[in-house]
């Protein structure tokens, strides 16, 4: 009877611990790293808060969408924003745009958030971290993540020129940017 019950137990403490894993496994995967000139960022996801925008960032990760693209718009005290295939605000991917999906996510310092065009369902690319608050940005804006390590690196982007809109001149560029699994989280 004892060593019934023992068995039953460690094979509960078995199913615990896998399902442990697991979930700790998934949640690596709401991670990102974006190693810029200056160190890695880490930038945590929320995926729950907008999860068709956190999934439109992590397909681009996976096809290497981000590697090299350059900080074209930089403002300093405000936020600096990357994304953008042609390096100068216009453009974005192949994909369609995406709707909207405004939270409750405040735009504080290291939020992370897709920059659009006038049309709230725009976003595509392109997204902007925040250097400093910018609560006016609530609602207006899809917050999707928040810096979580190494937001010193991205204070030390390069910044632009305040009268061309933080149009950069010799921009910085984001080195590579890839959704963070178990086994390259080991890497680091």
């Amino acid at each position: 009877m004892r060593k019934s019950i023992l068995i039953k137990l460690l094979l509960l403490l078995m199913v615990m611990l896998m399902m442990s894993k697991a979930h700790a496994t998934n949640k690596i995967k709401d991670l990102i790293q974006m190693d810029t000139t200056y160190g890695p960022v880490i930038i945590e996801l929320y995926a729950d808060k907008a999860p068709k925008h956190v999934q439109r960032i992590k397909d681009l990760c996976d096809e290497e969408f981000y590697d090299n693209l350059k900080f074209h718009r930089v403002i300093d005290n405000f936020m600096v924003q990357t994304g953008d295939p042609n390096g100068d605000g216009t453009g974005g991917s192949a994909q369609e745009n995406l709707n909207a999906e405004f939270n409750d996510i405040a735009h504080k310092r290291g939020v992370v958030s897709m920059a659009r065009s006038e049309d709230p369902n725009s976003a595509n690319s392109q997204f902007f971290i925040m250097l400093n608050d910018g609560l006016y940005l609530d609602g207006k804006y899809t917050a999707f993540g928040r810096v979580i390590k190494g937001m010193e690196f991205v204070d030390m982007i390069k910044k632009g020129n305040p009268e061309y809109n933080g149009k950069v001149i010799n921009p910085d560029k984001i080195l590579k940017m890839r959704v963070l699994t178990a086994n390259n989280l080991q890497a680091n």
